[in-house]
C-alpha cells in the first residue's frame, strides 16, 4: 500500500511538471551505468591536468561510476577539443578545459568549433595566478632587473612556452607587449617540457603555474619573481604582482572549467553538475587544490562557467588578432 501511494504521488507531480521530474528520475536512475571519460586537451603534468584528475577522482565517488582520464594534448588544446566533439552527446564524455579555451578559433580562423555556442560549461574548478620564474644564472632579482637583462639580451633570450594559445603562451606574448621588451618564444609540446628545459638552462624565463614551480622555487633550481594576478596571491606567498612591479595593466590568470557537449540531455547535465558542485564542496578536495597551488572560485556555477568564457573570449580574442599568432 505504502509503495502504491508513493507511486502515485511520483506521478501526480511528475504530471503537475510537464514530466520533467519524470526524466530527471528516470535519467539519475540510469545514467551513468557505464565508465565516464574526461578529456583533458593538454599534456600530462601541467595545472589543468592536475586539477582534472583531482575532480575526476571524487566526480566518480559521486556519480557510482569510474571516471577515466584521458590527454590528448595539441595544437592549443584544439586536438582534444575536437575529439571531445566528435563523442556522443550523451554525458559519457566531457572535458576540462583552460585559458586556450576562448582563443582556438581566434588563432586558427579554420577551426571548425565555437568555444562558446559549441560546448556547455557545467562548472568553474579552479583557479590560479602563473609565477614569472627565471632559470638561477639569469642574474634578475626582480622584474625591473628582468627586463634591463632582456632588453640587453634581446632574441638570445628564449622564453618557454606551450604551443600558440595556451595559458603561458598567451602570459608571454602579454609581457612582451606591455614591456616592449624582445625574447624568442620557443613553444613545446607541453608545459611540463618547458618548466624541464628552464631547469635545465636551454631557455631562460617563463610564466607558468606555481604547480609546477613552487616546488623547483623551493629547491632553488628557478627562481621566481612575481605572480601574473593582479595582486599578490597567498597561494605563492612572498612575491608581488607584476602588475605592482611596474608592468600597468597586466593579468592573467590559469582557470579551469568543466564542458559538456550540446545536444547532451539537459537533467544529465544537471548530475554532472551536481558532482562537480558536490566536490568544490568538499573541503578535502579544496585541500588537495591549494595543495598544488588552486584555489575555487567563490561562485563556481554553470552560469558563472558561461559567463567567464564569454567574457574571456571577449577579452583575449582582439589581443589574439593583434599579436598576428599562428596555428600549430
Amino acid at each position: 500500500m505504502v509503495l502504491r501511494r508513493r507511486h502515485w504521488l511520483l506521478a501526480s507531480v511528475a504530471a503537475a511538471t510537464g514530466g520533467s521530474l519524470a526524466r530527471a528520475v528516470r535519467a539519475q536512475g540510469s545514467y551513468p551505468n557505464r565508465p565516464i571519460r574526461m578529456i583533458i586537451p593538454v599534456g600530462v603534468g601541467g595545472v589543468t591536468d592536475v586539477v582534472g584528475r583531482i575532480y575526476a577522482e571524487h566526480m566518480q565517488g559521486t556519480l557510482g561510476r569510474p571516471v577515466v582520464v584521458e590527454n590528448i594534448p595539441g595544437a592549443g588544446s584544439r586536438v582534444g577539443a575536437a575529439a571531445f566533439l566528435r563523442a556522443p552527446a550523451d554525458g559519457y564524455t566531457f572535458m576540462i578545459g583552460t585559458n586556450n579555451h576562448p582563443v582556438m578559433r581566434a588563432i586558427d580562423p579554420n577551426f571548425p568549433h565555437d568555444p562558446v555556442t559549441d560546448f556547455i560549461p557545467f562548472a568553474l574548478v579552479g583557479r590560479q595566478p602563473f609565477v614569472l620564474a627565471v632559470h638561477p644564472d639569469v642574474p634578475a632579482r626582480d622584474v625591473p632587473s628582468l627586463l634591463a637583462w632582456l632588453r640587453e639580451k634581446g632574441e638570445a633570450a628564449n622564453f618557454g612556452a606551450t604551443n600558440p594559445g595556451a595559458t603561458n603562451h598567451l602570459a608571454g606574448e602579454l609581457f612582451r607587449k606591455l614591456t616592449r621588451v624582445t625574447y624568442t618564444i620557443v613553444p613545446y609540446r607541453t608545459a611540463a617540457n618547458a618548466v624541464q628545459d628552464l631547469v635545465a638552462g636551454r631557455v631562460q624565463v617563463t610564466i607558468d603555474s606555481p604547480t609546477m614551480l613552487a616546488p623547483l622555487m623551493q629547491d632553488q633550481r628557478v627562481r621566481g619573481l612575481a605572480v601574473s594576478s593582479a595582486k599578490p596571491s597567498d597561494l605563492v606567498p612572498g612575491l608581488p604582482s607584476i602588475q605592482d612591479t611596474g608592468v600597468a595593466g597586466y593579468e592573467v590568470t590559469a582557470w579551469q572549467v568543466l564542458f559538456a557537449k550540446p545536444g547532451t540531455p539537459p537533467e544529465i547535465v544537471t548530475v554532472l553538475e551536481d558532482a562537480a558542485r558536490r566536490a568544490v564542496a568538499d573541503p578535502a578536495l579544496r585541500q588537495r587544490l591549494a595543495n598544488v597551488g588552486v584555489e575555487v572560485w567563490p561562485d563556481s556555477s554553470a552560469a558563472a562557467a558561461a559567463a567567464h568564457v564569454r567574457a574571456e573570449v571577449e577579452r583575449w580574442a582582439p589581443l589574439v588578432a593583434e599579436m598576428n599568432l599562428r596555428p600549430t
